[in-house]
């Protein structure tokens, strides 16, 4: 019987089915491929009359993480707030980095926009100009939840950003029957406290999944070790746009001369707070030696 993992722990697996959610174990045989079942994963099961089974199989998959655990992920939702916590574009532009490079969509979220700010507007511009979806909307009045919701229709879809910025309070709007609980962001730091503990799959009554994924943290992704500086440029769609027309063909649009890149952010057709992540990102990965990328 095919299906789709929408938990793991503590060595079982829940298992959605047409016939319903089955408790598996995993055979042996993974352990030998040293293939970890997760949770987004198709696979079969033998299934038992007590609604428990075995996975006999798991098909390939699209992509996979490894912190958060999950599989066959089509949409990153990268949800930042407009206000409290204040938005990080070098983490939103990292996650995008960390989405692409593993074929998921990244779609940016402004969260808080009730606490109207000044610079909602040019945060949503920059990444409408690198070519995401931006939605802006407020978990707490409910406006522009239905957006989200229809685009997630059909798709495994992850939640990350740093903790604070609403995460949970906007999947309470988006299955208000779900009753997660939502933390109160730190007033000493202006940081929240993680407030979700696992990974799970949760079925949308449009068609798709969601699951919130705290595993995305500032800290997990600060070096981005399996990303290829000279290939960085391929991982900002609007920089590899521009990226064609340089006067030197291995241009790393950092200070080279001819630099059509440059151009385009003097232009104002690249945002600039979008090229200093490049940069700084460019930066990080140089000073990462490849002994230390094998080793972690």
């Amino acid at each position: 019987m095919k299906g789709i993992i929408t938990k793991g722990i503590g060595g079982f697996y829940y298992v959605e089915t047409k016939e319903g959610m089955y408790e598996c174990k995993a055979r042996g045989l993974f352990r030998k491929q040293k293939l970890t079942p997760l949770a987004g994963d198709t696979c079969n099961i033998s299934a038992m009359p007590d609604m428990t089974g075995y996975i006999e199989e798991i098909f390939e998959r699209k992509n996979a993480f490894v912190r958060p655990p999950i599989a066959n992920v089509d949409q990153m939702i990268i949800v930042c707030a407009a206000a409290a916590p204040q938005p990080l574009p070098i983490l939103i532009d990292k996650l995008s980095v960390v989405a692409l490079k593993e074929g998921v969509e990244p779609t940016v979220v402004i969260n808080k926009i009730d606490l109207k700010t000044d610079n909602t507007d040019e945060i949503a511009k920059s990444y409408r100009k690198a070519g995401f979806k931006v939605y802006t909307v407020s978990a707490i009045k409910g406006e522009g939840i239905d957006l989200i919701k229809n685009d997630m229709a059909g798709k495994i879809s992850v939640f990350a950003g740093c903790s604070g910025v609403g995460k949970s309070s906007i999947l309470n709007c988006l299955l208000p029957d779900l009753n997660q609980k939502t933390g109160d962001v730190s007033e000493k730091i202006k940081r929240g406290k993680h407030t979700t503990r696992e990974v799970s799959l949760i079925k949308l009554p449009e068609g798709g999944y969601i699951a919130d994924t705290p595993g995305f943290s500032e800290l997990e992704i600060a070096e981005i070790t399996d990303v290829e500086k000279e290939q960085l440029f391929e991982y900002f769609p609007e920089i590899e746009k521009y990226s064609g027309e340089c006067n030197f063909r291995d241009c790393r649009h950092i200070n080279e001369p001819g630099c059509n890149v440059k151009k385009a952010v003097e232009e104002g057709n690249i945002s600039l707070s979008r090229y200093e992540s490049y940069k700084e990102i460019f930066s990080q990965l140089g000073e990462i030696n490849k002994w230390e990328k094998k080793l972690k």
